[in-house]
């Protein structure tokens, strides 16, 4: 090994809120930590998604840090659902409040990460320069590496062009143009209703219709934020051992058993207060199709209340999964805006893309000439991130050949023939499936407690056993086996991305128990892991 490259205790990959925490983390333990970042300032997803519209769908009190009673209490969110701008500016003073920027690498990408056994190190290469770490710990983001559809001719449009997670810095503006914007998950669904008040005209290219459920976001007033700050410790510590990580209602009844118009009545009332929480009123909702499909109708009926083109509207009410089995939305006016006399949709299923042409785009036998595409195509959600790195374990293994038919990890913290790396959020932890601030916290800390309790013992190794990986996989899928979850071609199961094996990725066992699994594993002197010491 070069002795001459710079040596670290750990080396973090990414910037975004779990990169920061680690990062905090380690530092205050009395670990030698660098952190890199490919893009130029902290933040993460709220760094690259400045689309129109851009804003999370959990509330803005809850999707902040817990770690610091102090950031709790002085940081004021203006909305109850934060949008892109506000997000940055909170990651910043974050940035700026712990003196973080001083161990962050900005614009600078790790390209490769291999394990030198013969010194238990990891060896880490960026675009710029080598170094090496003890210990090599990702926090690249779920939602990270986009992906596009290799359309024909994608390259020859002699328009703008854009992504939404890869929007640019500067403003773009549509107004009097026509606009394309192919994709109605997440973040189409935010983006068509701001798009549609600027452009000429705005043709939607709908792949798969979506359930989408009102934001109804508003100012938060001082009293509402006094409220649930002088709450915060309880209100925290109930959301770390909660399903989701979300505090809601969740009724003990099952749908199926409830009457018609009660059931009615209740769904009535959560469409009213909003958000993603509308799925979780009763507990067969996700496990039994009749009960899923008393919630799915009627969302589909507040569609056709909503949208006055009855072919319209029916072509935005999903059929093909049950509700809440791919990421249910958040939206602001989405299925209103179809009433637009300059908004129109075409459903991709009956006339598919045939190619991209340089003035505009081909689907079925029709030809639409535009001025600008937005591709809200989405992710190559959880693998694709780590994938795009070439990390290579014992032996030379390389960690994107170990997944190729589907990740396998130790509770979404580690894998066999890797040691030393730790990957937050991965798959085969909560993470997708919660508010990411509550797993990304309990992730973060329980590695930093691993590091030093390593440290402390004179662990130089900490490797996932193969048979508690394999164990814990065959938990995973078990889990999700139970539930509506697999029968949805979503992103949870890899089924947006062609030729990406379908396995469902996120454990749905619930936030708190997977919290008291992990306790419980750190308890037992780390239990399923191998730690080897000399």
């Amino acid at each position: 090994m070069d002795e001459d490259r710079p040596q670290y205790d750990a080396v973090v990959i990414g910037a975004g809120f779990a990169g920061m925490y680690m990062l905090k983390t380690l530092r205050d333990a009395g670990f030698r930590v660098r952190a890199f970042e490919r893009g130029g300032d902290v933040g993460g997803t709220w760094y690259w998604n400045r689309y129109p519209g851009a804003r999370c769908d959990i509330e803005s009190l809850y999707y902040c840090y817990s770690f610091s009673e102090e950031l709790q209490q002085e940081w004021r969110w203006t909305e109850r659902y934060p949008s892109q701008p506000e997000l940055l500016r909170y990651a910043r003073h974050v940035a700026e409040r712990f003196d973080l920027r001083r161990d962050i690498s900005f614009r600078t990408e790790v390209r490769a990460a291999s394990y030198d056994e013969a010194h238990d190190r990891w060896a880490v290469r960026t675009d710029d320069a080598e170094l090496t770490a003890r210990f090599l710990i990702t926090a690249v983001g779920c939602l990270s590496a986009t992906s596009t559809p290799d359309f024909p001719g994608i390259d020859t449009f002699r328009g703008e062009a854009f992504h939404t997670g890869r929007w640019p810095h500067e403003e773009v503006d549509f107004t009097g143009k026509r606009v394309g914007v192919i994709g109605t998950g997440s973040s189409g669904i935010q983006a068509i209703p701001v798009i549609a008040e600027q452009a000429d005209h705005l043709t939607v290219f709908q792949r798969a219709a979506q359930f989408s459920v009102p934001a109804h976001n508003h100012p938060l007033s001082d009293q509402e934020q006094r409220r649930v700050k002088a709450d915060y410790a309880r209100l925290r510590a109930e959301a770390r051992m909660s399903p989701s990580g979300i505090l809601c209602e969740r009724l003990e009844v099952n749908a199926v058993d409830v009457p018609r118009e009660e059931l009615r009545a209740e769904l009535e009332r959560r469409w009213r207060i909003g958000g993603t929480t509308f799925c979780a009123a009763y507990p067969d909702t996700l496990r039994d199709l009749a009960a899923n499909e008393l919630s799915a109708e009627f969302v589909r009926e507040k569609i056709r209340a909503t949208v006055r083109d009855p072919e319209t509207a029916e072509l935005l009410c999903p059929r093909d999964h049950p509700i809440g089995t791919k990421r249910i939305c958040v939206d602001t006016d989405y299925y209103a805006t179809y009433n637009r006399p300059n908004v129109s949709l075409v459903d991709l299923r009956k006339h598919p893309i045939a190619a991209i042409t340089p003035a505009g785009l081909r689907a079925g036998d029709r030809e639409f000439e535009l001025d600008a595409i937005v591709f809200a195509t989405g992710y190559d959600a959880m693998t694709g991130p780590l994938n795009r790195i070439d990390i290579r374990g014992t032996g030379g293994r390389r960690l994107a050949d170990e997944w190729a038919a589907g990740p396998r990890t130790y509770l979404g913290l580690a894998c066999v023939g890797f040691p030393n790396l730790f990957t937050i959020t991965g798959p085969g932890s909560p993470s997708v499936l919660s508010n990411m601030i509550v797993s990304i916290e309990q992730h973060v800390e329980w590695i930093g407690a691993h590091l030093v309790h390593l440290r402390e013992h004179g662990v130089r190794r900490s490797e996932a056993d193969a048979e508690a990986q394999r164990e814990w996989g065959e938990h995973v899928d078990e889990v999700a086996a139970a539930t509506l979850y697999p029968r949805a071609a979503s992103w949870y199961t890899g089924a947006n991305v062609p030729g990406k094996p379908r396995v469902f990725m996120p454990y749905i066992g619930g936030v708190g128990t997977y919290r008291e699994i992990c306790d419980g594993v750190a308890a037992d002197g780390y239990r399923g892991f191998r730690l080897t010491t000399g």
